[in-house]
């Protein structure tokens, strides 16, 4: 089985955002692991918002495949020891499935593209 996701955002969704200030919000979406990452950057923003890309294009694959829909907190989003991107879903049944991504970051967008096998 094959399925297809992407998803491209504006990076200030995600500026000014702090755990602070935006604590409920961020909690919502990223797990802890994810968001000591983006904050040990100097530029948060982006940094969130291509996980946030990738996690919508990992929903919007799955949609295809999957009759439930995922909760963004339990699709998570980490680095490889060589800096590569992988998603770690946090739900059982559903990770007998290969996930390739790729995310991009710039000035103002963020990108994801998700391949399931």
């Amino acid at each position: 089985m094959l399925a297809i996701g992407v998803d491209i955002e504006d990076n200030s969704r995600f500026e000014g955002k702090t755990l602070e200030n935006s604590a409920n919000f961020l909690n919502k979406i990223f797990t802890l692991s994810e968001l000591e990452y983006c904050f040990k950057n100097r530029l948060p923003a982006p940094h969130l918002c291509a996980r946030f890309c990738a996690k919508e294009a990992v929903v919007k694959a799955f949609s295809n495949i999957y009759n439930k829909l995922i909760p963004y907190s339990k699709i998570e989003i980490l680095k490889n020891d060589n800096g590569s991107v992988y998603v770690n879903i946090l739900i059982d049944e559903l990770k007998e499935y290969k996930i390739l991504l790729s995310i991009s970051h710039e000035k103002d967008k963020s990108i994801a593209f998700v391949i399931i096998e």
